[in-house]
């Protein structure tokens, strides 16, 4: 499922491309079978790019999964299960291999799950935002200002004399949210190496500087605070776990920096892409805790989600370690210590995920 946001704030519209079949023109996600002994996720950017024209980070956890009923050319009409894996948009081709038999269009989340005909299909598409969840915590205008490249810091003089009693904590947490989900998309553009790597090492370092500045600005004003939305330890603990994700973001981006690396095996990749959409679902999650009483059930949907994603990356994790050995232990052992240390800090950046989302829940066990 090819997606993109509009912008770079917590609460940027979410778009799905959709593609039309061949045959019925009727509104599709792109889809096929493994042909090659490939995985579902390898599978699904291949049809990605054939049929959509678009490449990006493909996740290689699910969204979910959902069932249609296809005819065949022998006329036979069978039912067929498809996995879903959200892919991150970051490359649409002028041209593709099936540009000249389908049409392409982009379409918010609402029209997507109403142009297709599959209903399991359209509750996914639907899930995929929860644009009906985030209004009941609808921010103002003023988080806009922190998703500019580089500008959390200077914001926080002015935020400083806007604090009401109780302080700004879900503002925090969603101006964490902006610097994690700037540097995931980051790191996984920064490992599809090429030219620009070293604009997206700076651009992770200058992320983790803004993140910095929010977690001591949460410091700060749970010290000064008199009431606070939670029990303090549990605001310390999710700001903490969330900086901790964005700093190993940058210690991945200064190792690959370090040992020059430019080419980058497929498992980083893939870990690469379950980061990026684990900064999707955190995003997600982090306004819903304005309202824990009303959302209690959709933040542990969305929490269930991540620790699935780190259980994934962890078998990835282990995976790659171990082709790691068997192509390099015995005859070139500097790099094997080189991939193993980058295989690190990738597998601790899904870790710190899930110390959000045990955080989130916690929250929500204390406080729905």
């Amino acid at each position: 499922m090819p997606y993109r946001s509009s912008g770079s704030a917590i609460d940027a519209p979410v778009s799905i491309l959709l593609i039309t079949s061949r045959e019925t023109k009727r509104w599709v996600i792109p889809k096929g079978n493994p042909t090659g002994g490939e995985t579902g996720h390898t599978a699904a950017a291949i049809e990605a790019e054939e049929e959509a024209g678009v490449r990006g980070a493909v996740c290689p956890t699910p969204l979910g999964s959902y069932r249609y009923r296809k005819r065949r050319g022998n006329g036979a009409s069978l039912m067929f299960d498809v996995d879903v894996f959200p892919l991150a948009v970051s490359q649409e081709l002028p041209s593709w291999k099936e540009a000249a038999e389908r049409e392409r269009r982009w379409f918010s989340l609402a029209e997507a799950a109403n142009a297709v005909e599959e209903p399991d299909l359209a509750d996914l598409i639907r899930s995929f935002g929860a644009a009906e969840f985030n209004k009941a915590a609808r921010r103002d205008t003023r988080l806009g200002a922190i998703a500019q490249r580089s500008k959390v810091g200077p914001m926080f003089a002015w935020f400083q004399r806007l604090l009401p009693r109780t302080g700004n904590f879900f503002e925090l947490f969603e101006a964490q949210a902006v610097s994690i989900c700037a540097a995931a998309n980051a790191l996984s553009r920064l490992l599809e190496g090429g030219p620009a790597m070293q604009d997206y090492v700076r651009e992770i370092h200058e992320r983790e500087s803004d993140a910095d500045n929010v977690t001591r600005e949460v410091l700060t004003t749970v010290r000064r605070t008199f009431l606070t939305p939670f029990d303090r330890s549990a605001i310390t603990s999710l700001a903490a776990s969330m900086d901790n994700a964005v700093d190993e973001m940058q210690a991945a981006a200064s190792a690959i920096d370090l040992y020059e690396i430019k080419e980058f095996e497929q498992e980083m990749k893939d870990i690469a892409a379950i980061i990026l959409d684990a900064s999707r679902v955190t995003a997600e999650a982090l306004p819903l805790l304005r309202d824990v009483g009303r959302n209690g059930s959709r933040l542990h949907e969305l929490t269930e989600r991540l620790v699935r994603m780190e259980g994934h990356a962890d078998e990835i994790h282990a995976a790659g370690v171990k082709k790691a050995f068997q192509r390099y232990g015995a005859t070139d052992s500097m790099r094997f210590i080189v991939e193993r240390e980058v295989y690190k800090h990738l597998e601790r950046i899904t870790d710190s995920f899930e110390d959000v989302a045990n955080e989130i829940d916690d929250i929500v066990i204390d406080h729905s």
